[in-house]
């Protein structure tokens, strides 16, 4: 019986931490702009694969495109 009481304790503690820092959130305006946030994270993964090399075919030394096999 004393393990259902500190289980019980022990998740009313937690909701009450999980509460406490959802309402710091709030005051903090942490959740004002969550758009902004979400573009920013896409334009970043974005800029990412425009600035990564292109592996291009190694050419032939007759200047041709192709490989050789």
């Amino acid at each position: 019986m004393e393990l259902t009481w500190l289980a019980i304790a022990a998740s009313l503690m937690m909701g009450l931490g999980a509460a406490a820092v959802f309402v710091f959130a709030v005051k903090k305006d942490y959740f004002r702009d969550l758009e902004d946030t979400k573009y920013q994270v896409f334009w970043s993964d974005l800029e990412e694969l425009v600035d990564s090399p292109v592996h291009s075919p190694k050419e032939n030394p007759d200047g041709s495109g192709s490989r050789k096999p």
